[in-house]
């Protein structure tokens, strides 16, 4: 199992821009909001696990 995890860079209507964060990388990646928790914003931190997004402080 792993983890990622990933800053939302910013928020596109139905999309968001994800940055990894545990790792050196200026790629970004596209993610549908309906993937992501309602409440995210940019700035937001997010871990990934188990094919699931959930916010991190």
């Amino acid at each position: 199992m792993e983890t990622w995890y990933y800053e939302v860079v910013s928020i596109d209507g139905d999309y968001a821009d994800l940055k990894r964060t545990d790792i050196e990388t200026d790629d970004l990646k596209l993610v549908a909001r309906a993937l992501l928790p309602a409440e995210i914003m940019e700035g937001s931190r997010l871990k990934y696990e188990l094919m699931q997004y959930e916010i991190i402080e």
